[in-house]
């Protein structure tokens, strides 16, 4: 039996990789995140509240469970309010990386972090693992800055970079860019989206699925995980009306710098997955096979 230990286990992916990790036999589950555990579930599993930013508190709780692997899901994710308030985003998205790495050396556990396609400049994808990194924004420095504490480290590590993750929360009052796309459509709202910006959208039911393949598998190093399908935004948002028979005509087709945000993004990112197929028997969901899921879930 191996002891997985989940941070942010109350975020989205977090769930999802609480849940899988549930509904499958021989390992045991340690869950934080800040306020009440959020995951219903019919196991049982230990859950500690906890703030990760917090690093005497992270060590206690290392320390008392001796976990063989971490799987740090937590990030300050929303790229505006990263560029707006940069070192809040260096406090949420570096500084625990570089306690948990730290704790790995120490405890010898499988750190396995996720990070994004925004860690590249957008100018020559789809990227393989090895390419240069050349982050646009301070959401993708901070993501940078964190491998580095990792790749860095003498610890047992493995980078998860993931790109535009879609599904159906287990808390209905979360969203991502199909549900957006479709609860908007629906309430018959005209909305915005861009057609120069291309996406390779991730299932995160594939995410979850990939991260404890990699833990189970000990499977060292960086894992680009995505579909292999790519869209612009603005396919994407088509494509949601069309599976759910919306109204095509309130989707308005812009171009990034027509928008409100004056952070600069990466215009086409798109993984080669090669290594996940080959390392994990990685096989992706195509969009329309994930919005099925979305529709069954919902």
């Amino acid at each position: 039996m191996s002891k997985i230990l989940i941070t942010g286990s109350n975020g989205f992916i977090g769930q999802e990789i609480v849940n899988q990790l549930l509904n499958t036999e021989g390992d045991e589950l340690i869950a934080i995140s800040r306020g009440k555990n959020r995951v219903e579930h019919e196991k049982d599993f230990i859950y500690r509240s906890a703030d990760v930013c917090d690093q005497e508190t992270l060590e206690q709780i290392i320390a008392e469970y001796k976990p063989d692997t971490v799987i740090h899901t937590v990030a300050m994710a929303n790229v505006d309010r990263c560029e707006e308030d940069p070192i809040e985003c260096s406090r949420i998205n570096v500084d625990p990386v570089k306690y948990l790495a730290q704790l790995a050396e120490r405890h010898n556990f499988h750190l396995i972090y996720l990070s994004t396609d925004f860690v590249f400049d957008g100018l020559n994808g789809p990227y393989r693992e090895d390419d240069q990194t050349r982050p646009l924004n301070h959401y993708g420095v901070s993501k940078v800055e964190a491998e580095r504490c990792i790749q860095q480290s003498s610890c047992v590590w493995s980078i998860v970079r993931t790109i535009l993750v879609y599904g159906a929360p287990y808390e209905r009052n979360r969203s991502n860019l199909i549900l957006w796309v479709k609860s908007s459509l629906e309430n018959k709202q005209n909305i915005n989206v861009v057609t120069d910006h291309y996406r390779m959208p991730t299932f995160v039911g594939d995410l979850a699925k990939a991260c404890l393949e990699i833990a189970r598998r000990k499977a060292y190093g960086i894992y680009h995980i995505s579909s292999d399908e790519i869209f612009s935004v603005y396919e994407i948002a088509q494509q949601v009306a069309d599976f759910w028979k919306l109204d095509k005509s309130l989707i308005r087709p812009v171009k990034s710098t027509e928008l409100f945000s004056k952070v600069e993004r990466p215009s086409y990112t798109g993984f080669n997955i090669d290594k996940a197929r080959n390392d994990l028997d990685f096989s992706p969901t195509n969009l329309i096979s994930g919005l099925e899921k979305i529709g069954q879930n919902l």
